[in-house]
Formats: C-alpha cells, sequence, structure tokens
C-alpha cells in the first residue's frame, strides 16, 4: 500500500532541494562533468565518439550537509526510515545496506531517490515524470510478496493527530484516507456512525501458509486491542470485519465477531506517539499467562467487550477479586485493598466507600433493582479505571504481582504512621495542657461516627 504521507513528504522535499540546488548554480556552482568515449557508429571509421555527462550525484553529495539543514529533510528521512520496502528499494538500486542502522539505510535510499530525479541535470529542475517514475519505483519495493499476507482491520474509539503511525514492523494504524490501496469498505466503514469517525489497521505477515498467516494476524490485531485498552481512557473496539489479501490478489472479507459499540475516545498527540509504540511492545512482550494476573487480564477484557457498564462491573470486581482478595469475598478485604494502592492517604477512606458501594451495585444488578442513573454509571466506570490502572503497572513492571500482600504492607504502614502522630499530638497536648490520646477518640472511631 502506499502512504500518501512519505509521498507527500518525498514530494515537498524534493521541492526544497530542487530550489537549493538552482540557487547553487545560480550562485556560480558549477555542475562537474564525466568525459566517456563510445565505440564508433557501424560503417564509419575505428573513431571513437566523445560525450559529456553530467555527475550531479556528485553534485549533490557535496551539499549534502546543506540539504539536511532543509526543513522537509527530518520528516521525510523519519518516514523512510520506517518504510516496510526500505531494504528491497534499495537492493533494486543496486546498494545493499543489510544490517546498517535504520537512519544510514534511510540516508542512502533519499541520496538514491534524489540522483534517479535529478540524474544527469544541470538545471536541477523537477520534472513530475521523472518525480513519479522515482516514486512507483519505490513502491514497486512495497509491493506485496507472493507469500506475504496483508490484513486491513478498521478500529474503533481512538484518534491519532498524524496521518499515520507505525507501531512495529508491518503493523501501521492511519486515517483511513492516508493510504493507497485500501479495501474500500475499511476506506467507508457504513457501521461507523460514532463522532471521530475510525481508523483502519494495516499489518503484513510473510508466511508460506496463509492460514497460520491469518492466525498470528488475528493474535496481533487482539495484542493492539489489549494494548491501546490499557492505555488509556475509552471502550475501544475493532470493526466486525477485517480484510485479508495474499500477495497481488483480491481481497477477502474476513469476520471478526460482535464488538460493542465504542464509548468516549483514547487520542493520541504526536508527541504521545513513541509512548504508545513502546507501550504497545511492552505489552506484547510482558502479557501474562496461566496465573491470576492473565485471568484478571481476561475479565478486564470481557469487561470491555460488554453493551453495558452495568454487565461489566461484575467482569471487573471479579478480576480486582482475584487479583487484592484471594481469601474469598466474605474477608471484606477487597475495598481496604483497592484503596491502599489507587487512592492517596487522604483519600482512601472514600475510595474504600466507593468501592463497598461498587459490590452492593453489583448485588442490586444481579437483583434487577440497580438505579440506573448517572451516579451508577460513574461508580462502575470508577471500578474499571482502577482495575485498568493496576493491571498496566503490573504489566509495565511499576508494582508487584502479589498486589494483596503489597496493599497489606500499605495499610500497615499508614497505621504506624497513624499511630507515630496520635503519639506526638498527645505529647503536645498534655505539654498544653489538652486530652491525652486516650481521652480522645480514635480517628476509626470517629469515621464510623
Amino acid at each position: 500500500m502506499r502512504s500518501r504521507q512519505l509521498e507527500s513528504a518525498l514530494c515537498g522535499f524534493m521541492n526544497e532541494a530542487a530550489d537549493h540546488l538552482r540557487a547553487e548554480v545560480a550562485a556560480g556552482a558549477e555542475v562537474p562533468f564525466d568525459l566517456g568515449a563510445r565505440g564508433p557508429r557501424r560503417g564509419r571509421a575505428e573513431t571513437p565518439l566523445y560525450c559529456y555527462r553530467a555527475l550531479t550525484g556528485e553534485f549533490i553529495a557535496e551539499r549534502e550537509p546543506a540539504i539536511k539543514r532543509l526543513p522537509t529533510h527530518a520528516e521525510a528521512m523519519r518516514l523512510l526510515e520506517s518504510f516496510d520496502g526500505l531494504d528491497r528499494y534499495l537492493l533494486s538500486v543496486g546498494l545493499d545496506a543489510g544490517g546498517a542502522p535504520g537512519r544510514t539505510r534511510a540516508k542512502a535510499a533519499l541520496r538514491a531517490l534524489m540522483e534517479q530525479v535529478f540524474e544527469e541535470q544541470t538545471d536541477f529542475q523537477l520534472r513530475p515524470e521523472r518525480l513519479q517514475a522515482a516514486l512507483a519505483r519505490l513502491e514497486q519495493a512495497d509491493l506485496a510478496s507472493d507469500s506475504e499476507l496483508v490484513l486491513v482491520a478498521t478500529l474503533h474509539g481512538v484518534a491519532i493527530s498524524s496521518p499515520e503511525l507505525q507501531l512495529a514492523k508491518g503493523l501501521t494504524i492511519a486515517q483511513p484516507d492516508a493510504l493507497r490501496g485500501i479495501p474500500e469498505g475499511a476506506r467507508i466503514d457504513l457501521e461507523d456512525d460514532a463522532p471521530g469517525g475510525h481508523l483502519v489497521i494495516v499489518h503484513a505477515i510473510d508466511d508460506d501458509d496463509p492460514h497460520l498467516a491469518t492466525s498470528r494476524g488475528e493474535d496481533t490485531l487482539r495484542d493492539l486491542l489489549r494494548a491501546l485498552r490499557l492505555f488509556g481512557d475509552g471502550r475501544i473496539a475493532l470493526g466486525p470485519l477485517a480484510w485479508r489479501r495474499i500477495g497481488t490478489g483480491s481481497w477477502q472479507p474476513l469476520t471478526l465477531g460482535a464488538s460493542p459499540r465504542p464509548e468516549g475516545m483514547l487520542a493520541v498527540t504526536a508527541e504521545q506517539e513513541d509512548e504508545l509504540r513502546a507501550f504497545c511492545n511492552l505489552v506484547s512482550r510482558r502479557a501474562p499467562h496461566g496465573n491470576e494476573l492473565a485471568w484478571a487480564l481476561r475479565r478486564f477484557e470481557l469487561g470491555c467487550e460488554r453493551e453495558s457498564q452495568f454487565e461489566a462491573l461484575s467482569d471487573h470486581l471479579l478480576a480486582l477479586r482475584a487479583l487484592l482478595e484471594p481469601e474469598g469475598p466474605s474477608s471484606g478485604l477487597l475495598a481496604g485493598r483497592v484503596a491502599a494502592l489507587c487512592a492517596t492517604r487522604e483519600g482512601r477512606a472514600e475510595l474504600t466507600e466507593r468501592t463497598t458501594a461498587a459490590v452492593a451495585l453489583e448485588q442490586a444488578v444481579v437483583k434487577g433493582t440497580a438505579q440506573l442513573n448517572g451516579a451508577s454509571c460513574g461508580l462502575a466506570d470508577e471500578v474499571a479505571r482502577h482495575l485498568q490502572a493496576l493491571l498496566r503497572d503490573v504489566i509495565c513492571g511499576h508494582l508487584s504481582t502479589d498486589l494483596a500482600a503489597l496493599a497489606d504492607e500499605l495499610l500497615v504502614r499508614e497505621q504506624e504512621l497513624e499511630e507515630q502522630e496520635e503519639a506526638e499530638q498527645a505529647a503536645g497536648g498534655q505539654e498544653d495542657g489538652e486530652p491525652t490520646a486516650a481521652e480522645k477518640p480514635s480517628r476509626a472511631a470517629a469515621r464510623t461516627a
């Protein structure tokens, strides 16, 4: 698929480069020439013919430091560096940069493109036919091989500020109009009437087994969806249909299954792109398997698939119980442990009460007596956000996997700190004639009152 963003960046750069090179010639710089000999024409004497060939490549190379300072150079380099067909393009122009850093390969590709566009020129006029021929050669390097499977899906509930964002090699999310060649259904997506529209996911997999490649592609889509749901707020969803193409064949629809209607919007700014890229890679590598954390993560994802927040509440509370209440619900420890991990010291009492209220709301939902209003929606959403934060911090390594023990440790520290403060206040009160600690009600008693 052809990236409109890459094409636009290269066109802008070539225009600036042409202006700069023309200015150099106008200022007196001379393009060097090579005197080459050709054999005589048939039927003529054995006298060689000579011709002059402009060495534009050398002229451009000498001005590379100035060209690198052009405003459009950095963006063209950045996009070339992430171009999936970069190595194939370099081989097509006779350059083998295998093993070289990405920036080195992008630099070689940009130089090759300039030499093709301005080959043997001395006036450095940007001729559209030459520019299009160079871009077509670059696009040819990105065409799928016979064994490559390209999977395209739609993504709802996410907005990006850039036309396209490459998350990993062969995996890109983009605005529907940012790429040429995607299936029309993915561009229009008639099922989408949510504010903000939708994005497309493009994933390329090179595998001789199309069934295995499709399975791997679907796993990648699920991994991406999980990472996006953990990254920020908003209920994010895939569209019900995807499309796949093997090699240069035709697009075929692929059913992904029913998805919930997205709510809210995860907005990714240009400044957050590197953070999101790193986070998606981290979640893919550290996703838990076969333990309480994996089970809780799955319950979180099931909750994200529910039609309403009230249906998701039980999923999210079950996940929190698996992480924080191994003794069972009868222990009554869940609310206090959630507050220990998710609230500041000053806000722990309030969060304990709200978590207790969420447990009561779950029972009311089961009985069919719940008041479905803004307050109860906010309570269910709060439970989801606390679970999301805990899962994200454990997967990223910010919190221990034994969350129950960590919460208890924090509660013990808080109790010790409270006792120390009360002792200090008591000592100060006795000096000033105030009541002793024994004469004052405890904080817990005061909260109960």
